[in-house]
């Protein structure tokens, strides 16, 4: 069968190309469409977010900026890197170049990196939010926060590109057959990877949202009537630092399990596939919660879907 190059990722390459894997048309078929369903969900969801935030003046907070930028992250995992790895499983064999293949993993690199600095940024903005609220909003500002987003996507983008120079500079240089599409890295860097990406970030997470929730819980005093529109706003400060508690709690859930080949010594490609796009799904998951928890962001897509947006002072619209 090798031979007439049924089962080659380039069959006029007999000596140099992969073999891949064929799949019933009927497995195919239906990996196809749900992936792609996914993908296309959460490139959908994700633009509502963004153009929400970016449209209405009530939405423009400084924890709204970090959501923002959460956002652009997502959408371009479903944008780019579901299609691609999607595209990658369910064919076994990648067709579009090692520049291209070098490409795609860094930016899978870099986009789970701004994650989880985003993830960090809401950690941090609702701790000195609930825990240092007479701070908040002078400290808390707007260009802080975007000074803050900026240099968590150079971060990103510097970090990672170290991580894979190597292939950067020689595309393909790992692969062993046409139709490969490997980077690979020392263990070193590895170690070092799950240090900066993983275990340290969700050190502080972890202890920022424990305080968060501790002083919570503390402020149990009831305000006199004077201070009802206080009493309102911690209210409000509360339940926001609910939603995104879970928000943060769910992306945890599906980012913990990505390093498990690694601690359990599998080298599955189909164990690894699943666990990285459970990590994706992520970004298909943060806008659903969204529009369950915020009243804001369905009166926003609301405004959207009805084309209302289109008009001339809609940017003024009262959203809460």
């Amino acid at each position: 069968m090798a031979g007439v190059g049924v089962d080659l990722c380039y069959p006029l390459l007999l000596n140099n190309s992969c073999r891949r894997t064929l799949r019933p048309r009927s497995q195919a078929s239906f990996l196809y469409v749900t992936l792609s369903s996914v993908a296309l969900l959460t490139v959908l969801l994700n633009l509502l977010v963004i153009v929400s935030i970016s449209h209405f003046r009530q939405l423009h907070t400084p924890t709204n900026l970090v959501l923002l930028s959460l956002a652009c992250s997502d959408l371009l995992i479903g944008l780019l890197v579901m299609p691609l790895m999607a595209q990658q499983f369910i064919r076994t064999c990648w067709y579009l170049g090692q520049r291209a293949c070098t490409a795609s993993y860094t930016l899978t690199f870099v986009l789970t990196s701004t994650s989880v600095g985003n993830i960090l940024l809401i950690s941090v903005d609702r701790y000195v939010a609930i825990c240092q609220p007479l701070r908040y909003t002078s400290e808390v500002t707007v260009r802080r926060v975007q000074l803050a987003v900026c240099l968590c996507w150079a971060c990103a983008v510097l970090y990672n590109c170290s991580i894979v120079q190597d292939s950067l500079r020689e595309p393909g240089k790992h692969s062993k057959c046409h139709g490969d599409c490997v980077v690979e890295v020392g263990v070193v860097v590895v170690v070092v990877d799950l240090l900066v990406t993983f275990l340290a970030p969700v050190s502080v997470v972890v202890v920022l949202y424990a305080r968060v929730f501790a002083a919570a819980l503390s402020q149990t005093r009831q305000m006199r009537s004077s201070r009802v529109a206080g009493t309102v706003a911690r209210r409000s400060e509360l339940k926001a630092a609910v939603t995104l508690g879970v928000v943060v709690v769910v992306f945890l859930a599906c980012f913990c399990p990505y390093y498990y080949p690694l601690f359990a010594g599998l080298n599955n490609e189909v164990v690894g596939f699943w666990v990285g796009w459970l990590l994706y799904f992520n970004s298909c998951l943060n806008p659903l919660m969204y529009a369950f928890f915020y009243p804001w962001f369905r009166k926003a897509i609301r405004l959207i879907v009805t084309l209302q947006i289109l008009q001339s002072d809609s940017c003024q619209a009262n959203i809460f």
